[in-house]
């Protein structure tokens, strides 16, 4: 089953936030360490999952941002 790349970034982001909550509300230290660990493979995963994604995109250098587009703006005065 393939799983979308971004769910691999929301799993992360959760497991590394569950991590700093459970930190802060001073879980035992050796929770701690094997969500620290755990959420370390996680990010190599997302990292690989997210490089290897076959994305492709219209958008060229000349779009520049897409909130502040340069070369395409107007005058709003």
């Amino acid at each position: 089953m393939k799983f979308p790349v971004m769910f691999y970034v929301v799993l992360t982001t959760m497991l590394l936030i569950t991590i700093t909550i459970a930190a802060a509300l001073d879980m035992p230290l050796n929770w701690v360490f094997y969500l620290t660990c755990l959420g370390q493979v996680f990010v190599v995963i997302m990292v690989y999952k997210v490089l290897t994604d076959n994305y492709t995109t219209e958008k060229t250098f000349e779009d520049y941002y897409e909130d502040h587009p340069i070369g395409r703006m107007e005058n709003y005065r």
